[in-house]
């Protein structure tokens, strides 16, 4: 059995989805599913996954943006299923960032075998253990890791420019709009959801206690600071 897992499946094909779906949950995976592009990034955003099944073949927009997208919000594995089987395909969809491709059609057993060799990297690259050394929150912007009192945890792209921002700072506030800016650029107000949700999302991979943040802190009015020590 495999160990338990939360896996989203973005296939559009409702035979496929439930194929893999049936595949997953016997081998004791909570499975959830999307059928566009658009739909996945809200599950993305909205659940924190183990492992993606990417169909590249999608209604709304090409897979691989599906996995350009989703790198900004996650680092969990991406496995492409696809029945675009040329070698061109492949390597473009290795080279956005997928972990591993397989084409339709594929063996149950040889899709589950390659799960199992990318849940294994993606949680040793996630919970390798540090020596801890002065500051409590070590930053390594070019492995997107922080080492929070010892402990190893990866960032999204999005995550690591946030704590990137706020290290630059050096303990002091850094004001909303100007995080915004760097991060997304000239924009409307709608960002500013887009960044708390951010900081949730930071907050729950480095913080003991998300909902009593110690190290990615609010000041009212003054924006958001980042205390390293």
């Amino acid at each position: 059995m495999m160990a338990h897992n939360k896996i989203l499946v973005v296939e559009d094909d409702e035979q496929l989805l439930r194929m893999l779906q049936s595949i997953l949950s016997q081998s004791g995976h909570t499975v959830l599913s999307a059928r566009s592009g658009a739909g996945a990034m809200e599950q993305l955003i909205r659940e924190e996954v183990d492992a993606i099944l990417l169909d590249l073949g999608l209604p709304d927009m090409d897979g691989k943006e599906v996995i350009r997208q989703a790198q900004a919000v996650t680092t969990s594995p991406i496995l492409v299923i696809s029945a675009r089987g040329s070698e061109k395909e492949k390597i473009a969809a290795l080279d956005m960032g997928a972990n591993d491709y397989v084409a339709k059609p594929f063996d149950a057993g040889e899709l589950l075998a390659r799960l199992r060799v990318a849940l294994r990297v993606s949680r040793r690259a996630d919970n390798v253990p540090v020596a801890a050394s002065g500051a409590k929150l070590q930053i390594d912007v070019d492995t997107r890791r922080v080492i929070v009192e010892g402990r190893a945890v990866r960032l999204s792209r999005k995550e690591m420019e946030l704590v990137r921002i706020l290290a630059a700072a050096n303990g002091a506030p850094v004001a909303q709009d100007k995080i915004v800016e760097q991060i997304w650029g000239p924009t409307d107000d709608t960002e500013h959801m887009n960044l708390r949700v951010l900081t949730w999302q930071v907050r729950r991979k480095i913080e003991p206690n998300a909902a009593v943040p110690q190290y990615l802190i609010v000041e009212a009015g003054e924006g958001y600071r980042l205390k390293v020590d």
